[in-house]
């Protein structure tokens, strides 16, 4: 009897703090933790640099490197992806392979950690490294993953002993495939993904960041609560890191409620530059985007900071760095030019309705429109001119949309001419 009130009076006391902690598995797992309605207040969004490592030519390479931030408070979290061929030397006209941020990881987890906290300004404590296999094991163990391919995907690699043959569609994919997918970006005839998806490495990000998060769906969903200790035994197997469980049980509690589908999802602004500019194709970031980016996505006023005793990067004049916001007086343009201009929108306003709107106003003057809505949010709307069309176009899409900055960026092998990414700015 006398055991029996205490424990009555354990899981009275135990309900009682679930409640004061918010209540549900959430709350419950604060009590279990040691939490109490304070710990919340003091807790700081976290980031973590995660970076995917293969064997690439007989080394260790960041196949992906992408920075996942959360905040418990607001329930924001994103995910930022770094292009592996992002440049961190000194000069790019005099660059090697070991000035692409990829190489770093062979001189330890810690240095390309440092080269993204020069990139981005922010102040990044923390890495998780994670081997390939862990991603192939990962989704044999729940099963597989329900994905929509995006394009059929047709590549072979005989010196990474690469084989990638996939079909467009929805699908399960088991984990050899899924590495398959994570790790296209070109088909052997050297087209690309096609349609709304992103291109070359831009879309192979893109891709990496959309099966990342259904990935992470899938796998917290009840069924898979009996295999949580091969999840783990994996993560020890497989991840190299230096959170410590102290720091991530503060999370957990919280995390659980995060809806994965409200996740932003950005890449680091900038442009693909190489021969006969540079030695070997570069992607160059745009400091003055990264820095509006990383302050959107993180709330952080902090500038972009250069590498120390490193030079700036030298800007040419075709890098993406020609940003102006302009007035324009009133052009004419005929539909007849304007069917030979295609045009691809990105929605980013928030707003589903916006998406339809513009490509409808749009097509009403004759582009060639296509269109989608994205994970990202952005403030600003931006009109790219990617393969230098006359600018009395993007004048024309200004005096439309009556909002934006038109910039230019030759990305290679682009099959549009203009990219739109339409912002919060924009009004009916």
């Amino acid at each position: 009897i006398f055991l029996l009130i205490i424990l009555i009076a354990l899981i009275v006391g135990i309900v009682y703090k679930t409640k004061q902690n918010g209540g549900g598995v959430s709350g419950l797992l604060s009590v279990l933790v040691g939490h109490d309605e304070e710990t919340l207040k003091k807790l700081d969004p976290i980031q973590v640099l995660l970076m995917g490592v293969s064997t690439d030519n007989g080394g260790k390479l960041t196949d992906t490197i992408m920075i996942g931030s959360y905040d418990p408070k607001t329930q924001n979290a994103s995910l930022l992806s770094i292009p592996r061929d992002t440049f961190v030397g000194k000069n790019p006209k005099t660059g090697t392979g070991s000035d692409k941020i990829n190489s770093l990881y062979q001189k330890g987890p810690e240095k390309t950690l440092e080269k993204v906290n020069e990139l981005t300004g922010l102040d990044i404590k923390y890495y998780m490294v994670i081997d390939n296999q862990a991603l192939i094991d990962l989704v044999d163990i729940i099963g597989g993953v329900e994905f929509f391919v995006p394009d059929d995907m047709d590549y072979d690699d005989t010196s990474q002993d690469l084989h990638i043959h996939l079909k467009k569609g929805l699908q399960v994919l088991d984990g050899d495939k899924a590495e398959q997918l994570v790790r296209f970006r070109k088909n052997n005839d050297n087209t690309t993904y096609s349609g709304d998806h992103a291109k070359d490495d831009y879309g192979r990000m893109q891709t990496q960041r959309e099966f990342i998060i259904e990935t992470v769906k899938q796998t917290i969903q009840a069924k898979n609560i009996l295999k949580i200790k091969d999840i783990i035994d994996l993560a020890y197997e497989y991840v190299e890191t230096n959170l410590s469980i102290s720091v991530v049980k503060d999370y957990v509690p919280y995390a659980i409620n995060l809806d994965m589908s409200s996740i932003q999802s950005a890449v680091l602004p900038g442009g693909s530059y190489g021969p006969p500019t540079y030695p070997l194709w570069f992607f160059i970031a745009d400091k003055n985007k990264t820095a509006d980016l990383v302050d959107e996505l993180y709330g952080t006023d902090e500038e972009v900071v250069d590498g120390e005793g490193e030079e700036e990067t030298p800007i040419e004049k075709e890098e993406p760095d020609d940003t102006t916001t302009i007035v324009v007086d009133k052009v004419e343009v005929d539909k007849k030019e304007t069917s030979q201009i295609k045009i691809e929108i990105l929605n980013s306003s928030g707003s589903e309705n916006v998406l339809t709107e513009v490509k409808k106003a749009l097509k009403d003057k004759g582009y060639n429109v296509t269109g989608k809505s994205t994970f990202t949010t952005i403030s600003k709307t931006t009109i790219i001119n990617k393969t230098n069309v006359d600018a009395k176009f993007t004048d024309d899409i200004l005096q439309l949309l009556k909002v934006g900055n038109v910039s230019t960026s030759s990305v290679s092998s682009s099959d549009v001419d203009i990219t739109i990414i339409i912002g919060k700015d924009y009004n009916k």
